[in-house]
């Protein structure tokens, strides 16, 4: 499955059904009267998070989504039939953004089951026999229906995760996220093995959590650098940051701050949510050597550091103890699997 975080769509809720013009015909019934009734309302624009969906590339084929109209009226009073509504699925964490060159926000669905009614469908035009009046016993007019309402939108996902993997390509992010969940994550030995962002679900002290991988950042990724930040969205709504910093890198206080200061020129609060900071790949280096670049990479964040190696599981658990004190008694595994695809089969509609 691929991934994909962002795409543009044409939605327009249904046109109103148009009133009929109908007058009653009864044997032995003079001066029968109108009797148009009224048209049906178009169908409504909805759209519903629905669990187990962590990718928006079925709206890159499907681009265009139309609510049906309603039916016309009919004689005998009778009201035409409502249109349809139609409801357009998409993952949990999925923002609906105004086509505008500040992409305003419009809605954010961040609950399984969510729902919202984006556009109205037009209402039914109105029959002939509403119009009758003391003095104009036999109208012909009729209302056509009210318009529906149309829009281009921008949908953007960002992923709902407890806790989220930051560092340097090759920091062992991948690693780390197999060696805790059962997600298949690339592993390589060269940079950018992760080019989208990864979800699993840890299983840790009888609680769960949801945890999620993203591509490393070197320097200057806010500018566009490498895969740039675009993909720091998706740890917006993490409650803590796992900082993983390689002990194999020339300088693990130089390393630390390159990524803290994309995250600062990322905004969005990342660089003010919690950290935990684990040294990694530590199974190839003796005691003293850990010791020594423990010591230094504490002087630049200013935080406690775990040594681990994701490879051999030294210190994980000790890492993810902390993440679980870091998230509190609640920790939700909501809308995602223990692999990080979806589970289900689908369709935006």
């Amino acid at each position: 499955m691929h991934f994909l975080d962002q795409a543009k769509i044409f939605i327009r809720s249904g046109f109103g059904g148009p009133g009929a013009v109908s007058f009653r015909r009864e044997k032995f019934i003079e001066y029968g009267g109108p009797d148009g009734g009224d048209g049906g309302k178009g169908g409504d624009i909805v759209f519903e998070a629905v669990a187990g969906l962590n990718t928006l590339i079925d709206f890159r084929y499907t681009q265009h989504f139309r609510a049906p109209r309603g039916t016309g009226g009919a004689g005998s009073n009778r009201t035409g039939a409502g249109g349809k509504d139609l409801v357009i699925k998409v993952p949990v964490g999925t923002q609906i953004l105004a086509d505008d060159e500040d992409r305003t926000l419009l809605a954010d669905l961040t609950k399984v089951g969510e729902r919202i009614v984006f556009l109205k469908g037009g209402d039914g035009g109105r029959g002939n026999a509403s119009y009758k009046t003391s003095t104009n016993r036999a109208p012909r007019q009729h209302g056509t229906g009210w318009p529906g309402e149309e829009a281009w939108v921008w949908l953007r996902l960002k992923l709902l995760a407890d806790a989220g993997l930051v560092g340097l390509p090759n920091a062992g992010k991948s690693t780390f996220i197999n060696a805790v969940t059962n997600a298949r994550a690339k592993v390589g030995e060269y940079a950018f093995t992760t080019t989208r962002p990864q979800l699993g679900v840890v299983r840790h002290k009888g609680r769960e959590f949801v945890i999620a991988d993203i591509p490393g950042l070197i320097e200057g990724a806010a500018e566009g650098a490498g895969i740039g930040d675009r993909f720091l969205g998706h740890i917006e709504r993490c409650r803590v940051l796992l900082h993983l910093v390689d002990a194999n890198d020339e300088d693990v206080a130089s390393s630390y701050r390159v990524v803290r200061d994309e995250l600062e020129a990322y905004g969005a609060g990342l660089a003010d949510k919690p950290v935990v900071v684990a040294l990694n790949k530590i199974d190839t280096l003796d005691d003293e050597l850990i010791a020594a670049l423990s010591a230094e990479l504490e002087e630049a964040s200013g935080e406690s550091v775990i040594p681990i190696s994701g490879a051999s599981g030294v210190g994980v658990d000790w890492a993810l103890d902390k993440l679980l004190e870091a998230i509190g008694p609640e920790a939700s595994a909501v809308g995602a699997d223990d692999e990080g695809e979806d589970a289900i089969e689908w369709s935006p509609v």
